[in-house]
Parts: C-alpha cells; structure tokens; sequence
C-alpha cells in the first residue's frame, strides 16, 4: 500500500473510483528505474518536444512587464478568447463569440471536469465511449452521474450503439460524450458522423460534449469540428487543447466553446474555483494561436514519422500492430499468443523482461481489455531499441509456451 493510502477510506465521491488501473504499473516502473532498469517508457502521453521558441519568448517578455503576475481572470482574457476563435474561423470556417461562445480552461481537462460539475446531478445518466480517455466517465462519475458505456473502437460502431442504447433506456440520457480523434484509438469521425449524433441530440434534448484535443495531430485528412454540422451551438460544446498541438502540456492551456447555455454554466462553477491560468501564459498562447504554424505540421510529421518507425519495427519484431488515422497513440492489440495474459499482465511482463513501458487497455474501459496504449513520446533510436527488446521478449515468451 502507498504511503498516500489510508488503510480504509470512507468519502463518497472517493468510493465512486475504482483502483486506477494505471498506478499498478507506474508502481512497478518507479521500482524498476529505481533499482536502476532503464526503461523505454511509451505510457504517458507527455510530448517531448521543446514548445516553440516564439511562445517561450511570449512568455519571458510578459512576465517581466508590471501587472501581469496577479490574479488573471477566470473566463480568460479577452485577447486569448478573441485568438480562439480567429482558430476556428481560420481551420473550421466556425464563428464563435468570444464573449459568451469560448470560455479558457486551465488544460481541456479541467474544462471537461468543471463543465460535468456544472451539470451533473445525481442519478444522471450519461453516455460515454468505451474505450475512451478515463476523465469521460470518471468526471461524471464523480460528480454523481451514472454511466452507459458504449462500445467505441470506431465512430460508426459508437454511432450504432447510442442508437440502439437509445432505443433500449426508459429515457434519454443527460448527455453523450464524444471523442474524435479518440484517445487511445485514434480512429476519426467524420462530418456524417456528427450530422446524425447532433439530429439526435437534438430530436432528444441530448447535450454533446466533444473532446478535440488532438485537432492537428492527423495523418491524412484533418479531422472536423462539431460545429462544422448546423444546429450543433444549441446542444454541443467543444474542448481544445494546446498541449500536443504545441508541445505545451506542462503549461496547462486549452477551452471549451460551443453552446452559450453550457459555457455560463461552466463559467459560474469555475468563477467559484479558480482565477483562470497565469496571464502571461495566456498571452503566450495567443502568441501560439497568432503566430507561425509551421511548428504544429512539424510535430504532425515527427508523429507520423514515429507511428510510422513503430508500426514497421515492431511488425519485424513479431508485433503486428495497425497504424492510427491521427493523434499520438497506437492502440495495438495484444500479440498473437499472448491474448491469455489481459492487458494489465502483458503490460507489467513487458515493462520487467523489456523494459518497455505501455498503458494497459483495461484502464480506458472494459472494452480496451485485449490492447495496449502506446504513446509516441520516446525518439527514433529509443523506439528502434524498444523493438528489439520486444523482439526478444516475444521469442522468449514464445519458447516458454511451447516448452
């Protein structure tokens, strides 16, 4: 047991969560680095690339300036507010109003968390993709909510079971949540997609959340908005993050648009709990918003590069593994003969026989049983020796089945 870890502990909102899948193995990497293992650590979604000078340099030069290191503003300054939605116009052709239509989070997720805060009330029902990232259904859970997961490996088969989920419940549900480019997929939808979940929220009452973090991380065609689709303003909201787009997930910068219902609701709860992200870091994300994009198609290249490198160097290793349409995870099925361990056992067999590090599938829903998450965070070099580590572990593993 953690030393953070009470022997029992009572809290009703703390009760709500199950043991969180991924502690399991970060426990065993931080013994294993410890008794000096060097591990080629694919787990966490942490980019690894520098954020663009130009931003750095935003940075430095507000901070020096009187008046800019107290309380900043909760909604996010108007400046901020305004540089989003001129990125709307300019990738989406959206309108929004930065008065009452975008609203700046401390990162897409405390949006997402405060905005289920925001609505949520016991017993609400909520429909959230399976697999998906945790906070989809944990930060309503937690809130009091109730889950439907539905199956969600591609958004066709997403989309066929919130019709047949709906067709089945007594009611409608609060809202459904939606995630393309997902994470840990990173299947896309498409403008059909959206068209026919937003008839049907609208048919229903229905609000629809939508987590576009990984907007420009895209191997092909770029992925839409919601709000590309009409009507979707009276029941949708957006998350956006400037995180991986670029490589500015330390500084904890992203925003919720969309519905003008939705973004006062979230603005009151987040009046109550915080003062908005330090104004110079605002003031550096216009400066990433405003400023020279050719930053954000060099981190898509290196991810496709890596997706690329990966992909083919571990199907040399005896891992055949199907190539994302965008973001910057692969969600690789566990390899052939190997489907008996689960994925929480293969993840820790292969983190302590190959010093590779990946996220079980199990900790993004019950159907990410069966596949790892693999984050495209670790170097060319770095992914090629991972390669031959996980070539070894295979042939190893392969001759203790046989024998």
């Amino acid at each position: 047991m953690s030393e953070l870890e009470p022997e029992r502990e009572e809290f009703y909102r703390i009760k709500r969560l199950p043991p969180y899948v991924f502690a399991e193995v970060n426990k065993l990497k931080a013994k294993l680095r410890k008794d000096g293992m060097d591990i080629i650590d694919f787990g966490f979604g942490n980019p690894d690339s520098p954020t663009p000078p130009h931003i750095i340099e935003k940075l430095i030069e507000t901070v020096q300036k009187p008046r800019t290191t107290g309380y900043s503003v909760s909604r996010g300054i108007t400046g901020l507010r305004q540089a989003a939605a001129r990125y709307y116009k300019r990738r989406f052709d959206v309108d929004l109003n930065p008065e009452d239509e975008i609203i700046a989070t401390i990162g897409s997720k405390e949006g997402f968390a405060n905005l289920a805060q925001a609505i949520t009330a016991p017993g609400d029902v909520i429909f959230a993709p399976d697999p998906s990232y945790p906070l989809h259904a944990y930060g309503f859970i937690i809130c009091g909510g109730v889950i439907k997961p539905i199956a969600a490996i591609t958004a066709d088969e997403y989309l066929e079971g919130v019709k047949q989920a709906l067709a089945e419940a007594d009611k409608p549900p609060l809202a459904i949540v939606v995630c393309f480019p997902s994470n840990p997929t990173g299947h896309m939808a498409t403008l059909d997609f959206y068209r026919e979940i937003v008839a049907i929220a609208k048919k229903h009452d229905i609000i629809l959340l939508s987590d576009l973090a990984y907007s420009e991380i895209y191997f092909g065609d770029p992925p839409p908005s919601i709000f590309q689709v009409e009507g979707a303003k009276d029941v949708a909201i957006e998350t956006i993050s400037l995180s991986k787009t670029y490589a500015m997930a330390g500084w904890r910068m992203g925003f919720v648009v969309g519905a003008k219902h939705l973004i006062f609701a979230l603005a009151r709860v987040k009046s109550y709990l915080d003062y908005g992200a330090f104004t110079p870091i605002q003031v550096a994300a216009c400066a990433a918003l405003d400023g020279p994009q050719d930053c954000v198609e060099d981190f898509r290249e290196l991810y496709k590069s890596r997706r690329d490198i990966l992909v083919e160097s571990f199907g040399r290793a005896g891992w055949d593994i199907p190539p994302p349409e965008a973001g910057m995870f692969i969600w690789a099925p566990l390899p052939k003969g190997f489907e008996h361990m689960g994925s929480l056992e293969f993840s820790k067999r292969l983190m302590e026989e190959a010093g590779v590090a990946v996220s079980p599938g199990n900790g993004f829903g019950e159907n990410g049983e069966g596949y790892v998450r693999i984050g495209l965070v670790e170097n060319d070099q770095r992914i090629r020796q991972a390669a031959r580590n996980v070539k070894q572990f295979i042939s190893s593993q392969t001759r203790e089945l046989s024998d």
